[in-house]
């Protein structure tokens, strides 16, 4: 059974568009990485629990805010390479993200060195522009802005 995952995909209105709210990975693996790195705020879930639900949670546990009022809009499900189904809910809002602060988790670093680290799960979250989002966002989790795209003009 794959795993599955939930989040919310923000998005506002911009100067020149559409822009959307993703989180840039914490940890040293991500540490230098940028292109394709990048994803909506998400997280697993199981088949007893609600997506919604999941993907209210994992927001406030990755950018320690509120979920923002709104309409919620489904978003196609997507697969991930590594197999995992993302469900994303698509919700408009101008959030400010000045004070995000991501829950951490802890792992060994450097590998093999016994010395336990701790790192936030998205070290900085932003605002991008649709078309810069497709390019930051990681490849899996790409179509999610194309049916995002395609709800707002009306197809």
């Amino acid at each position: 059974m794959a795993k599955m995952s939930a989040g919310l995909l923000l998005y506002r209105r911009g100067g020149e568009g559409y822009e959307v709210l993703i989180g840039h990975p914490g940890g040293p693996f991500w540490a230098r990485k940028d292109e394709a790195a990048w994803s909506i705020p998400k997280g697993e879930y199981t088949d007893e629990e609600d997506p919604w639900v999941a993907a209210q949670r994992e927001f406030v546990e990755e950018l320690g805010l509120p979920v923002p009022d709104g309409p919620r809009v489904a978003l196609p499900p997507v697969k991930q390479s590594g197999g995992k189904i993302v469900t994303a809910f698509a919700v408009e809002a101008n959030l400010d993200v000045t004070d995000a602060v991501s829950n951490t988790f802890e792992m060994e670093w450097p590998k093999g060195s016994g010395v336990v680290k701790e790192f936030p799960e998205l070290d900085r979250v932003a605002w991008f522009p649709v078309e810069q989002a497709q390019v930051k966002l990681l490849k899996g989790q790409r179509p999610l802005l194309g049916h995002l795209v395609a709800h707002l003009e009306g197809a």
